[in-house]
């Protein structure tokens, strides 16, 4: 299944490497990816297939939305029919 992984906050080092480090250690595949900083504002959305995924959705989700707590940052994903049907105009 691909999924929508968004990340903002305010900018500093290391946020790619966090997040990559985490997807890989669940065995999550890193698609596409696009990331800016808007003035002190680092924004990305990561395209990632959980297909092979060594943990269940919902853990994945919650073990996202940790890290980012953990370094200030909001960390959200969902999977991408349900991103596509909410961003449906």
């Amino acid at each position: 299944m691909r999924a929508i992984v968004t990340v903002i906050g305010r900018d500093q080092v290391g946020i790619i490497a966090a997040v990559c480090a985490l997807l890989s250690e669940k065995n999550v595949n890193v698609l596409d990816i696009s990331q800016t900083v808007l003035q002190e504002y680092f924004t990305m959305i990561m395209l990632v297939d959980t297909a092979e995924s060594t943990v269940p959705f919902a853990r994945l989700k919650e073990d996202l939305a940790q890290a980012g707590k953990e370094r200030g940052l909001d960390i959200r994903v969902q999977r991408e029919d349900i991103f596509d049907a909410m961003h449906r105009i």
